[in-house]
C-alpha cells in the first residue's frame, strides 16, 4: 500500500466519522452534559435529583429541557463550580465528568471554562464591593478580585482541547457542542442590576469575550460544534427589559435565582438553539 493510498484511507475515514457525528441523534440515544453551573442551572425551577447535591443540577437546566425535547437519554454531569479539570480528573467524591461518556453516546454539550479564569467569581466580587461602597468594614467581607492570568488562559485552552479529544476518542460517533457562556452584562455602562465600576464591567466584558474566543477556536480545530450563546443572549443580558440573566440585587432586594446565572428563560432559550443546531 502506498503512501498516498493509506493517506487517502485515512482522509475517506475522518470524513466519514465526521459525517456520522454530524447526524441528529435518533430518539432514545444517548446524551451527555458536562460544564459547569452555567450548564447545571442552580436555582433554575426544581433540582433535578431528589435528593439535593452540591452540584444543584435543575430539571430544566438546557440538557434535561433538551433531552425531553429530542426523546434524549440523559445523563447529566454538569456541576456548579466546575473547572475543565474536573471533567478530566475526579473531584473529590465526584468522578471525571468524562467518565460518562462511551461508544454508545451519540451527543455530548459542553459549558466550561469561566471558573477557570475566574469570570463569575470575579463580576460577584466586583459587585460586592461596589454595594459596599465606602463602608470599608462591609467591602472587606468581600471577596477580593483576582484578574486571570495569561497562565490561566494558556492552562484553560490547552484542558479544553484535551475534552475534546477525549470525546471523540470515547464516542467516535458522538456529536460534540460546545455552548458558550450567555451574555451577563450590557454592551456599554451597567445598570442598578449590575453594580460594578466602568473599570471592572469592562474587564468582565473582556474575560467574557476570550472565553467564547478560546472556547470557539477550541471547537473549530477538534472538530466540533459551537453554539454561540453569547451572541444569542446579548439583548437579554443582566441590564435587558427582558433579561435571561439574573442581576446581583441591593440589599433588601427579593433575590430571583442565583446572582449573575441564566434564569429559565435563558435555560430555554439555549435548548431551543440546540434543538435547531442538532436539525
Amino acid at each position: 500500500m502506498t503512501l498516498r493510498t493509506s493517506a487517502l484511507i485515512l482522509a475517506a475515514a475522518a470524513a466519514m466519522a465526521t459525517q456520522a457525528r454530524a447526524e441528529p441523534p435518533p430518539a432514545g440515544a444517548k446524551y451527555v452534559a458536562m460544564g459547569s453551573s452555567y450548564a447545571a442551572g442552580p436555582g433554575v425551577t426544581t433540582p433535578a435529583e431528589a435528593v439535593r447535591s452540591r452540584c444543584a443540577r435543575s430539571a430544566d437546566n438546557y440538557a434535561h429541557q433538551l433531552a425531553r425535547k429530542r426523546g434524549l437519554e440523559l445523563t447529566d454531569v454538569s456541576c456548579s463550580g466546575a473547572t475543565t479539570s474536573n471533567l478530566l480528573g475526579p473531584w473529590g467524591d465526584l468522578p471525571a465528568q468524562l467518565d460518562a461518556v462511551d461508544a454508545d453516546t451519540r451527543l455530548v454539550t459542553v459549558t466550561i471554562g469561566g471558573n477557570d479564569v475566574g469570570y463569575v467569581g470575579g463580576l460577584m466580587a466586583a459587585s460586592c464591593r461596589g454595594l459596599a461602597g465606602a463602608d470599608s468594614a462591609a467591602a472587606a467581607r468581600c471577596p477580593a478580585v483576582r484578574p486571570p492570568t495569561e497562565q490561566a488562559w494558556l492552562d484553560l485552552e490547552a484542558r479544553l482541547r484535551n475534552v475534546a479529544a477525549e470525546v471523540h476518542a470515547r464516542a467516535p460517533a458522538a456529536r460534540l457542542v460546545f455552548v458558550q457562556y450567555p451574555t451577563v452584562l450590557p454592551p456599554h455602562g451597567t445598570c442598578a442590576a449590575t453594580p460594578l465600576s466602568p473599570a471592572e464591567a469592562d474587564a468582565g466584558r473582556r474575560t467574557a469575550m476570550r472565553l467564547a474566543d478560546v472556547t470557539d477556536r477550541v471547537a473549530k480545530e477538534s472538530g466540533a460544534q459551537v453554539l454561540e450563546a453569547q451572541k444569542l443572549s446579548a439583548a437579554h443580558n443582566a441590564c435587558a427589559k427582558d433579561p435571561w440573566m439574573n442581576g446581583f440585587p441591593r440589599p433588601g432586594a427579593p433575590v430571583k435565582g442565583v446572582f449573575y446565572h441564566p434564569n429559565l428563560k435563558g435555560m430555554t432559550a439555549i435548548a431551543d438553539a440546540l434543538d435547531r443546531m442538532l436539525r
